[in-house]
């Protein structure tokens, strides 16, 4: 019984030695922060959310698109120091909402109308991997970063017509062409299963 009281508060004492820190972070997960706590002298969890939008128009052969890219991610990580405090393997799922929502139109004017367009990942909670540099739940002030890939699976396409004062036959040819244009842009996606991720940031441990 003794040897079992000792043991606990060793375990216990062990957990309150390990520091917690937040961090602040831009990149391509958008802008964001991280709360951070150690878990064992070499690995540490992480939770963060990060969060951006901003206009982005894509011209293609067939179409011109008018949009915006809107990143939305929820981060549930584990950070591994094998070597020290600063160099990390990190690996952990991120759920994310990222999409591209726009206004599409034919580009040859040929046809009138237009389509609504959406193009969002296959897989919401996307597998993380990559490595990283610096430790969130450290002490004081420092720099952190990260450099991975998120497997967010081939991108899904969809295409809307809208045929808003227009007769049948002119909805008929955008629907077409919206069908068409969705087929050649799923075609096109689906090599890119996964998305590159680069953050950096300033931590504040305690």
């Amino acid at each position: 019984m003794k040897c079992t009281l000792v043991f606990a508060a060793a375990i216990l004492a062990s957990g309150a030695a390990q520091a917690a820190g937040i961090g602040i972070r831009a990149g391509t997960t958008g802008i964001g922060a991280d709360v951070a706590f150690g878990v064992a002298p070499t690995l540490s969890a992480r939770v963060g959310y990060s969060a951006l939008k901003w206009s982005y128009d894509v011209n293609t052969s067939n179409a011109n698109y008018n949009g915006h890219l809107k990143l939305s991610n929820l981060n549930g990580l584990l950070d591994f120091h094998p070597f020290g405090p600063a160099f990390r393997f990190t690996g952990g799922v991120i759920l994310n909402s990222n999409k591209y929502e726009a206004t599409g139109r034919p580009s040859n004017g040929a046809i009138p109308g237009s389509f609504n367009a959406t193009v969002e990942p296959s897989r919401r909670a996307a597998p993380y991997l990559g490595i990283g540099w610096g430790n969130v739940s450290g002490t004081g002030v420092n720099f952190y970063s990260d450099l991975g890939v998120m497997f967010m699976g081939a991108p899904k396409a969809t295409l809307n017509a809208d045929c808003s004062g227009l007769s049948a036959s002119q909805c008929s040819a955008v629907q077409s062409q919206a069908a068409a244009e969705q087929a050649r842009l799923e075609d096109q996606l689906k090599r890119f299963k996964a998305y590159p991720v680069l953050n950096i940031g300033l931590t504040i441990g305690f």
